[in-house]
């Protein structure tokens, strides 16, 4: 490559971050319908299209992830999330999956066929939700929240699949975990959640 060229390209790469951050910014407008005082004032809708409030959940720890059946993540994910699960579920763990299509289209399905693929492929035994949107100006108020009690390290906005938030006994955000961080990584943390007071 010319020298020029890279010059070029070395000078470019600052503004392209910024513009990224910028366009990563969530606007006044959707921070503002999005002010929830507790994760518990927060109702969803189940996959059956049921509303649930999530102050069902008091006094339990939640680990709340985007889930989609045809992600190359989601094997391992499933798998470990099962494992989480079938351990700590009596002990007052809740593992929340919202089934999400804005990755690469990676949740095509309805409703009906994400429960059965979940429940049938990947055993899952957890609760399901209805397929929401993560980001944008369409986001689930419960996702909005989220991200506003804990930014991402590039903006707040969930980056792929399986993205991955901790919630203490209280309702308080405690942690993110990135898509790559497997199930079985975040253990320790849940384990020392679940026996605090």
């Amino acid at each position: 490559m010319p020298r020029s060229r890279t010059c070029v390209l070395i000078l470019l790469l600052p503004l392209a971050f910024v513009f990224y951050l910028y366009m990563s910014l969530p606007s006044p407008a959707i921070v503002d319908q999005s002010s929830y005082s507790s994760i518990y004032h927060i109702s969803v809708k189940d996959i059956e299209g049921n509303n649930v409030s999530l102050s069902k959940f008091t006094g339990k720890v939640l680990l709340i992830v985007n889930v989609a059946s045809k992600c190359g993540l989601t094997q391992g994910n499933y798998k470990e999330l099962n494992i989480l699960y079938a351990k700590y579920k009596t002990k007052g763990l809740e593992i929340l999956a919202f089934p999400c299509n804005q990755f690469g289209g990676q949740e095509p399905g309805s409703n009906k066929e994400i429960k059965d693929n979940i429940c049938t492929t990947f055993k899952g035994e957890f609760p399901i939700f209805d397929k929401i949107e993560v980001n944008g100006e369409n986001a689930s108020p419960l996702y909005k929240f989220l991200k506003e009690q804990k930014g991402g390290l590039f903006g707040d906005s969930i980056k792929w699949n399986f993205a991955k938030f901790l919630v203490d006994k209280q309702g308080n955000v405690v942690d993110r975990y990135a898509p790559t961080t497997s199930p079985l990584e975040i253990e320790k943390d849940i384990e020392k959640l679940l026996s605090s007071a």
